[in-house]
């Protein structure tokens, strides 16, 4: 993976480059998912934190819980949730968006006051395109999908998941590298320079 191909996976909207990790422990916590499918989840989550290196924790000192996910049918049983309008700003505005444009997915990152993550709300639709798709693969996409504040655009014409010639299903080889040496200690939790994906493809041969 080249810098360019990094840059490109932190690239906002505006087209401004911000690369941004968690600044803490993740502390996660699923709604709306049977007791198997909520397991395999935490495991996913549990596998993607190991591999590069950072915490999970039972509770968030700040938050209780800083990595939520939100799984349902239809976007406005949203409007439902106790108290989601106070953390999440114009909570109907952004519900009628996304029913509007069938999103199946949305994810709002919240940040510290040294620009790392501090909170990830992923919300997930369920429909039939997602129940085709293996468990294992669509908790390791959602896991890996929280690990970074990935540009809009990171996995719109590539997957972040490959299969083994056995069939399991892994990280792609282009971003397991890619996620261990953006969790280096070396390296700052949050950079807003392009200059950052020299470096991050520089430790890529080195992980």
């Amino acid at each position: 993976m080249t810098a360019e191909d990094i840059t490109a996976l932190f690239t906002r909207a505006d087209g401004s480059f911000q690369f941004a990790r968690w600044g803490r422990p993740i502390a996660p916590i699923v709604f709306g998912l049977d007791d198997a499918s909520l397991a395999n989840l935490k495991g996913a989550i549990e596998a993607m934190v190991l591999h590069v290196g950072h915490q999970m924790a039972e509770t968030d000192p700040e938050l209780g819980s800083n990595a939520m996910f939100f799984f349902f049918q239809n976007w406005d049983e949203l409007l439902a949730v106790p108290d989601l309008d106070k953390m999440i700003p114009d909570l109907p505005d952004l519900v009628a968006r996304l029913s509007a444009q069938k999103a199946g997915q949305y994810r709002l990152f919240r940040f510290d006051d040294a620009g790392a993550i501090r909170a990830c709300f992923s919300f997930i639709r369920v429909d039939q395109t997602l129940l085709a798709e293996p468990l294992e693969a669509v908790s390791l996409s959602l896991a890996i999908q929280i690990m970074l504040a990935w540009g809009p655009k990171a996995f719109e014409t590539q997957t972040p998941l490959a299969q083994t010639p056995s069939g399991e299903i892994v990280v792609h080889p282009r971003l397991h590298a890619l996620l261990q040496a953006a969790y280096d200690p070396v390296l700052p939790a949050t950079n807003s320079d392009a200059s950052h994906a020299l470096r991050l493809a520089a430790r890529l041969g080195r992980v």
